[in-house]
C-alpha cells in the first residue's frame, strides 16, 4: 500500500472549496478542474484535514497551518484591544488576490482563520448590495463598505454572517461568508 501524498496547499484550497460548495457549487467545481482535482480527491483532503484537527497528539493549529502551507508569506505583530497578536499570511494559487490569514494570540493560540485581500491588491467597488458577488470580497471590505453592520453567527465555525442595510434601497440583508470570503446575500430583518 502507498502512503498518501503528503498535504500541501493543493489540498488544504480543497478544504477551503469542501465547505464552500455548500453556497457555490458551480464556482467550486469550476475552482476544483482548475486545480485539476477529482471529487474524490476534494473528500480525501477534507478527510485527512479533519483527522489532523481531531488527531489527540496532533500539532498545534499554528504549527499545523506552517506544515501544511510553509512559511508564512508575512507576518505582522497586532494590538486587539489590550491583547497582541500575529497575523500570519499565505498566498493560495487559486485566490491570487488574497491572502490565508491566520491570527494567533501568545502561545500560539489560533483565534482566527480565513481569506484576506492581499496587500497592494485591489478589491471590488461596493457601492449597494447589487456590487456583492460571491467569491468577490472578504468579510472586512463588506463591514467597510456597509457600516455600521452587525456580525451574526454563522451556520458552521468556518462561517460568518453580517447584517447590514443596503444605502440605496434602506432594505435589510444578510451576507454570508465562508472561510471569510463572500457567498451569498440573503433577505434580512428590522
Amino acid at each position: 500500500m502507498t502512503a498518501p501524498a503528503p498535504f500541501g496547499p493543493l489540498q488544504f484550497q480543497l478544504v477551503l472549496l469542501r465547505r464552500m460548495a455548500d453556497h457555490q457549487p458551480d464556482l467550486v467545481e469550476d475552482a476544483r478542474h482548475e486545480l485539476s482535482a477529482s471529487l474524490a480527491e476534494m473528500r480525501e483532503a477534507n478527510r485527512r484535514w479533519q483527522a489532523m484537527l481531531r488527531a489527540p497528539r496532533g500539532r498545534g493549529a499554528l504549527r499545523r497551518y506552517r506544515s501544511v502551507l510553509g512559511e508564512p508569506e508575512s507576518s505582522v505583530r497586532r494590538r486587539v484591544g489590550d491583547l497582541e497578536c500575529d497575523a500570519l499570511r499565505w498566498p493560495l494559487p487559486l485566490w491570487p488576490g488574497l491572502r490565508f490569514e491566520v491570527t494567533a494570540g501568545p502561545g500560539g493560540a489560533v483565534w482566527n482563520e480565513w481569506l484576506v485581500r492581499a496587500p497592494g491588491a485591489p478589491g471590488p467597488e461596493l457601492g449597494g448590495v447589487r456590487d456583492l458577488r460571491p467569491w468577490s470580497c472578504t468579510v472586512d471590505e463588506v463591514a467597510r463598505a456597509f457600516a455600521p453592520v452587525r456580525p451574526m453567527e454563522g451556520s458552521a465555525p468556518t462561517r460568518w454572517a453580517l447584517a447590514l442595510t443596503d444605502p440605496a434601497d434602506h432594505r435589510p440583508y444578510v451576507a454570508e461568508f465562508t472561510w471569510g470570503l463572500f457567498q451569498r446575500l440573503l433577505p434580512g430583518t428590522l
